[in-house]
């Protein structure tokens, strides 16, 4: 192990050969100059919009197996902290999360999954850190201007009620609470939340704030010392590996406290290029590496936490490829350990929270040629880890995609180290010679002088930590299409659980009871309060999709009720529909409308019912349950309503494939029943 005189001592001089130029260039690690900030931890989210929506019904061998390769220490991710949603029912960029209070007199800590994720870390790893964050509220606490301020104590009630939840349902303790996602804060609330945490017996719960996309906040806290007091360290999403000055001086820890699994994968979507050659080059974790690394050495930050945790949600929904691995099959089993996986664990398996980062130019920097390097150092100052990375984000403008050169580009030489344990990353532009979290033979000391090699796109962990794992678990499913026919009664559900297969876009579902019979329900009815980025205008709908998102021909059927108060005008039963997310009213698809209370009845190709291509009353009307029926095939589409056909029409526009759905128009009670989807 190391001691702290051979520690004080340690220097690395890096000859860098780049093509034929040998630079000289010396990065020194010496710790006797004193350390740098503590280090908080890696971190990822589940949430911020339904990212594990489909986890939660996959088997359970496949269940466990894809929590062990995030979770467990020394095996995969080995993630330190784990941020969840605290559900708001509203959309959040793939789906809606349930709030465990959709109402003033409404309270429930069993509705959602995030509960049940929080256990299954904690089980995996008893030290993990939990945080949590509001992207969105119930409409019961909007106030005039469209924010959750209505009564601020009351909105600071109603988070700190969902921590006792986590701590008295769940024996589960919140270590950091978030403030509201990319959204304007209110000073006030944050010091009043702090007052609410202390006096509710939450006072090692900790603020991060603000959760916005910049750093603002620090101008506030120069200002107001009570703020600066409430807050434990400035979060800021995708800081782009910068912080400002006043920040840095506050003298509280920074967090990238949410940022970019794939920056390859959100590059694409942002400009709406195709992915087929970040997979070809199987690059889609590079900026996940870089990121880890820089966000210390450019921004001081000493926590980044990364969304999100799994992509556990349909394709056809935005930001498919932004999780540390993919597991949106739960009807095979079906999932896929990526390697953004391995090039956190090189950080996570060599590190823990309370870790010292050595000084910049004295053990975390840039390199000349391209690439960063950080060190740590445990409390004790027994243990040491060294993670470089070689990776230069090059473009080819006319390609769209990222490529590497096959280069040496540098030697490492250590003085005066006992050992190394070292795990290997290589990106190499050949996809077969690519190797993820490779362990190398430790490197002993010989005539007090260590090696290495480097070439361009790699990543190196050099420690004295021994106990990493690159963890495997056998006979992953192969992959299957969604079935071909699906029936559900929700007859198998418990009260307030959401139905297997359904992913709100808009609204909450939930399974209720009446009579004795179990159905699924739409049971927001005010408008929620929405995040900053996410504001859907006049979205006054639900939206809960169902299915494969490239089926085009299919019929789909349901059970529709709209009886008591607080009850819907409007129910419909959808094909397909192509958007989610954030941009769920701008997609197309096939809404056929029912009405029941009006008996009428109408067909639009848009959700919010600007183009109808077909409408008219409705005879012979049940008072309870209705039956609807929609059957797409090809340019033909068939509406019938208790097995009476009210529309044959041919569509007008080219509209060729999306997801089952049923929803609401406008937000309110409605019972869905025995919903089947059949493909043609």
């Amino acid at each position: 192990m190391f001691d702290k005189m051979i520690l004080g001592i340690l220097l690395i001089a890096i000859q860098a050969v780049l093509t034929t130029a040998v630079t000289g260039d010396n990065y020194v690690i010496d710790a006797s100059v004193g350390f740098g900030r503590t280090f908080n931890g890696i971190g990822a989210i589940s949430g911020g919009g339904a990212t594990s929506k489909l986890l939660v019904n996959y088997p359970k061998q496949q269940q466990s197996e894809i929590l062990d390769y995030l979770f467990k220490p020394n095996f995969g991710a080995s993630l330190h902290i784990f941020k969840v949603e605290i559900g708001g029912d509203i959309q959040s960029t793939e789906g809606t999360e349930a709030s465990h209070s959709h109402y003033g007199w409404d309270l429930d800590y069993t509705r959602g999954y995030e509960w049940w994720m929080l256990q299954e870390a904690k089980k995996r790893n008893p030290d993990i850190k939990l945080y949590g964050l509001p992207w969105g509220f119930p409409g019961w606490l909007r106030d005039t201007t469209d924010q959750p301020w209505k009564d601020i104590q009351t909105t600071a009630d109603y988070v700190v009620s969902w921590i006792q939840g986590a701590r008295s349902k769940y024996n589960l303790t919140i270590d950091y609470i978030g403030i509201w996602n990319e959204s304007p804060y209110n000073v006030t609330y944050i010091k009043t939340l702090r007052k609410t945490l202390n006096k509710a017996g939450f006072s090692s719960t900790l603020i991060i704030a603000s959760d916005q996309n910049g750093w603002k906040i620090a101008e506030d806290m120069a200002k107001d010392q009570e703020l600066s007091d409430a807050i434990y360290a400035l979060g800021s999403h995708y800081p782009d590996k910068k912080s400002t000055p006043l920040a840095q001086q506050t003298g509280k820890p920074l967090w990238a406290s949410e940022d970019r699994v794939d920056q390859l994968a959100r590059y694409s979507i942002l400009h709406n290029k195709m992915l087929s050659c970040f997979t070809h080059l199987g690059l889609r974790a590079l900026g996940c590496r870089m990121t880890l690394n820089e966000n210390y050495v450019t921004g001081y930050m000493t926590s980044t936490v990364l969304w999100n945790v799994v992509v556990s949600y349909y394709f056809g929904l935005p930001w498919v490829n932004s999780g540390l691995m993919t597991a949106r099959e739960p009807w095979s089993g079906y999932y896929d350990v990526r390697d953004s996986i391995w090039f956190t664990a090189h950080t996570t398996q060599f590190t823990k929270i309370g870790w010292k980062y050595l000084k910049h130019d004295s053990g975390a920097g840039m390199l000349s040629f391209g690439g960063s390097y950080v060190s740590l150092v445990s409390p004790d100052q027994q243990d040491f880890t060294l993670i470089i990375e070689t990776i230069r984000f090059r473009s080819v403008w006319f390609q769209k995609c990222y490529v590497f050169a096959e280069r040496n580009v540098g030697e490492f030489t250590f003085v005066t180290v006992p050992f190394f344990n070292i795990r290997l990353s290589n990106l190499h532009h050949n996809r077969a010679k690519q190797e993820y979290f490779k362990q190398l033979e430790n490197i002993p000391v010989v005539d007090g002088m260590v090696q290495l090699q480097l070439k361009d796109s790699e990543v190196w962990t050099l420690s004295t930590i021994s106990t990493s794992f690159k963890g495997y678990h056998p006979n992953v499913p192969e992959p299957q299409p969604f079935p071909t026919t699906y029936f559900e009664d929700f007859e198998g559900y418990n009260i307030g659980e959401e139905a297997y297969y359904f992913s709100q876009q808009i609204g909450s579902f939930e399974v209720a009871s009446e009579n004795n019979n179990k159905f699924m329900r739409q049971i927001v009815i005010d408008m929620p309060v929405h995040w900053f980025w996410c504001h859907i205008d006049n979205y006054n709908t639900s939206l809960n999709v169902f299915g494969d998102y490239n089926w085009s021909n299919f019929t789909a059927s349901v059970s529709v009720s709209v009886t008591g108060e607080n009850s819907t005008d409007w129910v419909f039963l959808a094909s397909r529909v192509s958007a989610g997310g954030c941009r769920s009213l701008l997609g197309t698809g096939l809404f056929f409308y029912f009405n029941p209370k009006q008996q009428q009845y109408m067909l639009t190709t848009d959700l919010m019912r600007n183009n109808i291509i077909a409408s008219g009353g409705v005879k012979n009307i049940k008072s309870d349950w209705n039956d609807l029926e929609l059957t797409t095939n090809g340019n033909t589409v068939l509406g019938y309503i208790n097995s009476n056909i009210v529309f044959n029409v041919k569509v007008p526009i080219e509209i060729l494939n999306g997801w089952a759905a049923v929803g609401t128009f406008p937000y309110g009670y409605a019972g869905f029943d025995n919903f089947l989807v059949k493909k043609l």
